[in-house]
């Protein structure tokens, strides 16, 4: 029934003994319930309006929060009816495996209950209990969609990827018309890093919802592990097209944006994110990077430090602050005291075990002139970074080694630090040679001189 709740809520009559509802939880006790959150009706109870009737919630039956008022719920129930109950007849679904084990004990062959029961046990985190339910209901006959798909959501979540497709195809040909196990399973192959299946999973499913915002950013996000950006953006663009408020959309697509080295683009994207929410910390700090990416370090810094003001333990955007302060080009933003404070900042937040971080006070410490400690941090990055940048941060390490700063690209530096060393040398060997040029024609003019002189010839004027 599709009846409209207002301010006055239909009157609930308990079938089931009240006096026992209250001998298992009294009022003052009673769980909240958060919005959108199920709770499960410990007893049967009717909704009545004006003494008729109009709807049953059974005992176990899953009901939808809309609000807390305190004493009572109002609820929507699986068929949309909403009404309130009070608390003392609903209880969360984590202490729910009492109510279906009696149901389960009186209708044995009731595959149904166990279903319930087995959300019961995953909410307490008895995931072997959870999965026996499932499987005892499905061995009962209970064939429906709803057991498999929701048995492949259990199974997912134990990295059980195969058994999990395998349950929802067998949902989607119990009930063909429900997509939900289609979204369900590019989930699963995204965890398998099957980027093109899950996409072709995304496409289906808004071939049914066409224009979904929540499916067009699951495919975006498929799109962009799968390499293919230009394809990730178009999504992004549809769903801000749709709604320019979608903040989520709009940093979404700043990120692809700055992943393709689209740095204007990518700040104009974090710009509009803070005209919608200027209070988001993240965007600050994106804006801020790929700012400094486009050279302008005042406006990167400030970025950086309204993020922290927003978010003081926020690490990345300390971290992004030592690097602007020890590397800057601009000599007036440089502060290599205030980089090696946020430096040490980032790692203590991240307990030292962030390799960026660690690679931020070696530079910090390097840009303040403490090589021999720069030097000690640099060796723990080696060894902490990943084998495709263990080659850059050795090549960092000899730099400090040799009481040199951090340079962005060592090899080219380490190149123009040749070449320069080299024309060094053959501006040496040039003079070297002149001055031995003059020497050896000053030599043979004396000789000459002196010759001439033993013959008694005078020297030409």
């Amino acid at each position: 029934m599709n009846a409209v709740f207002d301010s006055r809520p239909w009157a609930v009559r308990v079938g089931i003994s009240v006096f026992a509802a209250f001998c298992w939880i009294n009022a003052s006790a009673t769980f909240a319930a958060k919005p959108g959150q199920p709770v499960v009706a410990r007893v049967e109870m009717q909704f009545a309006k004006e003494d008729k009737v109009v709807d049953v919630i059974a005992k176990g039956d899953l009901l939808t929060v809309v609000e807390d008022r305190g004493e009572d719920y109002v609820i929507v129930t699986h068929d949309g009816t909403r009404g309130a109950v009070d608390k003392v007849n609903a209880v969360e679904l984590a202490e729910s495996t009492g109510i279906y084990t009696d149901l389960i004990e009186e209708f044995p062959e009731e595959g149904r209950y166990h279903t319930l029961r087995a959300s019961a046990w995953w909410a307490l985190g008895e995931q072997e209990k959870a999965m026996a339910d499932f499987n005892e209901a499905i061995e009962k006959g209970y064939e429906e969609a709803h057991a498999y798909s929701s048995r492949g959501l259990f199974y997912a979540a134990r990295g059980e990827h195969d058994a999990a497709i395998k349950d929802y195809e067998r949902a989607l040909k119990l009930d063909p018309e429900d997509i939900t196990p289609i979204i369900n399973r590019a989930a699963v192959r995204m965890a398998q890093r099957e980027f093109e299946a899950a996409i072709g999973d995304y496409t289906e499913a808004l071939e049914v919802r066409e224009g979904n915002a929540g499916l067009l950013r699951q495919r975006a996000l498929a799109y962009k592990s799968a390499g293919e950006m230009e394809k990730a953006i178009q999504d992004y663009d549809a769903i801000v097209d749709d709604n320019p408020e979608d903040v989520a959309a709009i940093m979404g697509r700043g990120y692809i944006r700055f992943q393709q080295h689209e740095y204007a683009a990518a700040a104009a994207d974090f710009s509009a994110a803070l005209e919608l929410n200027e209070k988001d910390p993240v965007a600050w700090n994106n804006r801020g990077y790929n700012r400094y990416q486009l050279g302008k370090a005042k406006e990167a810094l400030s970025d950086y430090e309204k993020a922290i003001e927003l978010a003081p333990e926020y690490g990345l955007a300390h971290q992004n602050r030592a690097w602007l302060l020890a590397t800057t080009d601009d000599e007036s933003l440089r502060d290599s005291d205030a980089a090696v404070e946020a430096a040490k900042k980032a790692c203590e937040l991240n307990g030292y075990g962030n390799v960026s971080d660690l690679s931020a006070l070696a530079a910090a410490l390097a840009a303040h002139g403490e090589f021999k400690e720069a030097v000690g941090w640099q060796e723990k990055v080696v060894e902490s970074a990943p084998e495709d940048a263990k080659e850059f941060a050795g090549k960092i390490l000899d730099r400090y080694r040799a009481g040199k700063p951090y340079i962005a690209d060592p090899a080219a530096a380490e190149k123009a630090e040749r070449a320069a060393a080299e024309i060094e040398a053959k501006k040496k060997a040039e003079k070297e040679n002149a001055a031995a040029k003059k020497a050896a024609a000053k030599q043979l003019a004396e000789e000459a001189e002196k010759d001439a002189k033993a013959t008694g010839l005078e020297k030409a004027e």
